[in-house]
């Protein structure tokens, strides 16, 4: 089994910092999060929620915030369906060791 350690891992952590907010978060908010587990650029970042949107693990919409639109990402079902598929991976990884 090949696991991979590097998008994989990165769009998990994403997904799960996303899903702790039912209404959805914006993207320095994600950052701050997901720098707590991993150091992240928010050069990093926006490719990644961008490829989240792309595949449907995540919906974007704005709303204003102090005179100016602000992006937030909701995750949707299929991206709580990644959540489980990559944590049923790893489980399958960490019963090898």
């Amino acid at each position: 089994m090949l696991f991979n350690t590097g998008a994989a891992l990165l769009d998990a952590i994403v997904l799960a910092v996303v899903a702790r907010e039912p209404e959805g978060t914006y993207g320095y908010k994600i950052t701050q999060e997901v720098r707590q587990v991993i150091e992240l650029s928010e050069s990093t970042l926006y490719p990644v929620l961008r490829r989240l949107e792309t595949s449907g693990a995540l919906r974007v919409y704005s709303i204003e915030h102090n005179g100016r639109l602000r992006k937030y990402y909701a995750i949707t079902d299929e991206g709580r369906q990644k959540i489980q598929a990559f944590l049923q991976e790893w489980e399958a990884v960490m019963k090898v060791y």
